[in-house]
């Protein structure tokens, strides 16, 4: 269970009617579309540069897993609270956890943790993750986020 006291960034959204299915409650793939919206709504409030091929202008990011825990459902007209953080920075990879609560009781309907890798936009490759990302992510998590800084080499 993933700790609500570690998010610091959330987002409303409010369930659309096209997103319920027959059984009048949000489609399961609706609820991974609500996280990424959390993703890119905290990346942008760090201050990272994202467009659509990349963030921060120099490289790509892929989304590699993104494995969810369905907890509760969500039905038509919900505002839901999307809760995000980046967990950790490794050498070319982060995660992002996401929680989705019913803002009106804090019920916890998902939670989810999305992978990503760092890309050479032209190989192809991973690379690490910029200083500059790491030191965002840091300035704004602080503690709650395990942060691996590349060794210098002499």
């Amino acid at each position: 269970m993933l700790d609500r006291q570690t998010f610091k960034h959330t987002t409303q959204l409010r369930v659309r009617n096209y997103e319920v299915d027959w059984q009048g409650i949000v489609h399961n793939g609706n609820y991974l579309l609500y996280c990424e919206v959390g993703r890119v709504d905290y990346l942008k409030h760090i201050g990272a540069r994202i467009d659509l091929n990349s963030i921060n202008s120099e490289s790509r990011v892929v989304l590699v897993r993104n494995e969810i825990d369905y907890l509760a459902p969500a039905m038509f007209d919900d505002l839901l609270t999307v809760c995000t953080r980046v967990s950790f920075i490794k050498n070319s990879s982060f995660a992002m956890e996401g929680i989705i609560e019913r803002a009106s009781s804090r019920e916890r309907i998902v939670e989810n943790v999305a992978y990503h890798v760092w890309l050479d936009p032209i190989t192809k490759k991973s690379k690490s993750v910029p200083d500059d990302m790491r030191r965002l992510v840091q300035s704004f998590e602080g503690s709650n986020c395990a942060i691996e800084w590349p060794s210098l080499e002499i």
